[in-house]
């Protein structure tokens, strides 16, 4: 039998994404080893089409089936997920026992939103460890929650210490109801007692952050005697050379003089209503900047010239490139004419930016994306924020002004300085005896020391209550 790591990821492409690049990297370091990658599929949707990855023989993939929903359930789609992923254990549980037939399973990486499959994984005696998609600096409010929410509730408190994160106000904390906030507890708790917690970041990019988890109980893992043991393997990134380019941007950008065009991208979920993609083509005109904009509005049906104003499209031709819903953006990023990226700050986006040594403007979306953009300001210092009103608009003015001062400004120009010093840190903490490629090496020797206990036997009922 050969030995197997599962990697069980959770919804959307931005997770999925990083899960198969993080099976990529053990098989480059450890090619004795085999790679299984679990899908969910909820109920009514399409498969991914796996080929589009690019992997070898050695990553195998398994889609596990979301049975729909119990009549009656109300739940907000952020709570969803969490209960979706449980609704799928009984077909994780069999999917496992099928793959344990013919391998022998090492350890099992579940992704960080995939917490309650860990009830799974508990009674088949497999090491249970976690991938941290994000950083390590939200990884440090995560695990941190449970006294976060302590101190939430001290009126007379309007500013949180968290250890290994930025001095931060209640205001600046994502918002979450409590159904939410009670999944964020228990995500914290059960990563806390893992076998060991997989992050996709490198020491010279959050290094007080990591220090910080690094030290374990006291600073990130309360009422926990035992906190597990971390892991920094990234920057773990897209190869640029996968991605087709149906748009021509690259050949766009082969005549636009060097990092001089600002790229503005917003991730799968990066959707805008009209009126603030008519202020952000006002803003871009204002700021005399040459550009290439990915446009994701709230409805697919709207043609570029129904949502952009009136003559935009011809008087920005010469300067300017506007595409609808996609763009290939590792390869843009990497493109020598782009010094800049208006980004929503997910974390797959701003490592790409990093690696290419690309300064960004910050324009956070949702989830965690809040958190990364305190990092990217205030610790790494390779970003400028954009001030948003409450309800998250952004003024073209704003727009303007932050991305003529980020391609044309003294400011501008030291935050290209520092992102392009990380650039060559990320490079060296992936290159032999860099603290990732160290990591990386303790994580897989860890591997292969392991050894489960006997799975179930395969005619051993799994039975799950999901109303819990």
């Amino acid at each position: 039998m050969k030995d197997t790591i599962v990697l069980y990821s959770s919804f959307g492409r931005g997770h999925i994404f990083s899960v198969v690049e993080l099976g990529k990297l053990i098989i480059t370091h450890n090619p004795s080893f085999s790679i299984e990658i679990l899908i969910p599929t909820p109920p009514n949707t399409t498969a991914i089409d796996t080929t589009t990855f690019g992997c070898d023989s050695s990553i195998t993939f398994h889609h596990i089936p979301i049975p729909q929903p119990p009549s009656g359930t109300t739940l907000s789609p952020a709570t969803l997920i969490f209960h979706l992923i449980r609704y799928g254990n009984h077909n994780l549980h069999q999917v496992l026992q099928s793959i344990s037939k013919t391998s022998k399973i090492k350890a099992i990486v579940l992704d960080f939103l995939n917490h309650t499959a860990n009830d799974v994984i508990i009674n088949l005696g497999i090491p249970t460890f976690f991938y941290y998609t994000s950083g390590a600096s939200p990884l440090c409010v995560l695990l941190y929650y449970k006294t976060i929410m302590q101190i939430n509730k001290n009126d007379q408190c309007n500013y949180i210490e968290i250890p290994g994160f930025p001095r931060i106000s209640k205001e600046e904390l994502p918002s979450a109801p409590e159904e939410l906030e009670n999944n964020f507890c228990d995500i914290s708790a059960t990563m806390s007692d893992c076998e060991g917690i997989i992050i996709n970041t490198f020491n010279a990019c959050e290094g007080r952050a990591v220090k910080a988890l690094q030290k374990g109980l006291w600073l990130c893992f309360p009422e926990e005697s035992n906190p597990a043991p971390i892991f920094c393997i990234g920057p773990v990134t897209s190869v640029p050379g996968v991605e087709k380019d149906e748009n021509g941007c690259l050949s766009w950008l082969d005549s636009q003089p060097s990092q001089s065009v600002v790229l503005l991208s917003f991730g799968s979920l990066g959707r805008f209503s009209k009126t603030q993609l008519k202020e952000i083509a006002i803003g871009l005109e204002k700021s005399e900047q040459r550009f290439l904009w990915v446009v994701r509005s709230e409805s697919d049906e709207d043609t570029l010239e129904d949502l952009l104003p009136e003559g935009f499209l011809d008087r920005t031709k010469d300067k300017g490139m506007v595409v609808r819903n996609w763009a290939p953006q590792a390869k843009i990023l990497s493109h020598d004419s782009v010094g800049g990226f208006v980004t929503h700050c997910g974390w797959n986006s701003v490592l790409e930016a990093v690696c290419e040594g690309v300064p960004m403007v910050t324009w956070p979306l949702y989830a965690e994306q809040t958190l990364n953009r305190v990092v990217l300001v205030q610790e790494m210092k390779v970003a400028l924020a954009l001030k948003e009103s409450e309800n998250g608009f952004v003024s073209a003015t704003e727009l303007g002004d932050r991305v003529k001062e980020l391609m044309d400004s003294e400011i501008g120009k030291e935050i290209r300085e520092r992102v392009m010093k990380m650039k060559v840190s990320s490079v060296e903490a992936r290159s032999e005896g860099g603290s990732s490629y160290v990591d990386l090496n303790r994580l897989i020797q860890l591997w292969k020391e392991k050894d489960h206990l006997s799975l179930l036997s395969p005619n051993t009922p799994f039975f799950y209550n999901f109303s819990a």
